[in-house]
């Protein structure tokens, strides 16, 4: 059997994806970008000077690596940007309370903000699982406590710089699209 000939291969016009705009953004941009998933100058400093990263996996790493090389004063520096999660609008003010005692408590102890990633965590478990991990915290020693609100910081500034990209992505399909938060 003898087939006609072959048609050209289509191709799909060249979208621009949100990694790309980051990279190419100027140095303050994405900087100023950048401390939106973690508020530590020489973190911001570091991602932003070793563009470009050719996937999101590379830049994750590199964010990875430079949360590890965080100082004590950037730590603290990171640690002073945070503040406690969103609570869902129909939590009881009784739960406020309760948080707002553990968190003065933690702060009182370490010095500095209670910084926890809740990651997967639904968000009617959030409560309890941000109070379960200061009670528990509040028990360490702060050197310890300095490298689990470190790793904490960690997880927060991978989970924030996904969701500045996912936000870019859909920023670029719909007009509409959320901005991420702190």
């Amino acid at each position: 059997m003898t087939r006609g000939p072959t048609l050209p291969a289509h191709h799909l016009p060249y979208l621009p994806k949100p990694l790309d705009a980051f990279n190419t953004a100027s140095g303050a941009e994405a900087r100023a970008l950048l401390l939106h998933c973690l508020d530590s100058l020489r973190w911001s400093h570091r991602i932003a000077d070793h563009r470009p990263y050719p996937d999101v996996e590379a830049l994750l790493a590199a964010a990875d690596e430079a949360a590890y090389d965080l100082s004590p004063a950037d730590l603290a520096e990171a640690l002073a940007g945070e503040s406690l999660p969103e609570l869902p609008e129909d939590t009881y003010s009784a739960a406020h309370m309760a948080l707002s005692a553990a968190h003065a408590a933690y702060e009182a102890r370490f010095g500095h903000a209670f910084a926890i990633s809740l990651g997967d965590v639904p968000p009617e478990e959030a409560l309890d699982h941000i109070l379960q991990g200061i009670r528990s915290r509040l028990a360490n020693d702060p050197e310890e406590e300095r490298v689990i609100a470190a790793e904490e910081l960690r997880r927060l500034a991978r989970e924030r710089l996904l969701l500045l990209l996912r936000a870019a992505r859909n920023c670029a399909t719909s007009s509409n699209a959320p901005s991420p938060g702190k």
